[in-house]
């Protein structure tokens, strides 16, 4: 039933697995050789599962011009006291799944797919569920929410 724990998730929340979206947000993301890649510029989340799925990070540019936004997938990055951390490069970054900054964006089950087969992981059930209310939606001849 939604809203339930299990033990194992009661317990690592209760070992301060939990952080604050407003801490996460504006944190610079290093990679493992201690190169700054850029900063979290948001969160999203899903809404059907409350669980954050992706760190949109902001990479290049020159105050501001220029930069472009790389949705990450949540499972890509570990969190420390003062920085995010990733396995990534910024040659990898370079080839990766993006948008400009300040243009008109709008998810879409194909766009989360191809950030993900991108990164070689799968977001939990995002995709699955984006995809099925997709059809469903085309199936009954009305826009997708």
């Amino acid at each position: 039933m939604q809203g339930e724990f299990d033990d194992h998730e009661a317990t690592s929340i209760a070992s301060g697995t939990l952080i604050a979206a407003e801490k996460v947000k504006g944190t610079n993301v290093y990679n493992l050789a201690g190169d700054e890649l850029g900063s979290v510029e948001d969160i999203m989340i899903d809404k059907v599962s409350g669980r954050a799925i992706y760190a949109v990070m902001s990479f290049g540019g020159f105050l501001g011009v220029g930069e472009e936004h790389y949705p990450l997938p949540w499972a890509t990055l570990t969190y420390g006291r003062a920085a995010t951390w990733s396995n990534l490069d910024k040659k990898q970054l370079e080839g990766a799944p993006s948008y400009a900054r300040g243009s008109e964006f709008k998810w879409t089950p194909d766009y989360g797919r191809k950030v993900e087969s991108f990164y070689k992981v799968q977001a939990p059930g995002v995709c699955k569920f984006l995809v099925n209310r997709a059809r469903i939606a085309a199936r009954r001849g009305i826009a997708e929410p």
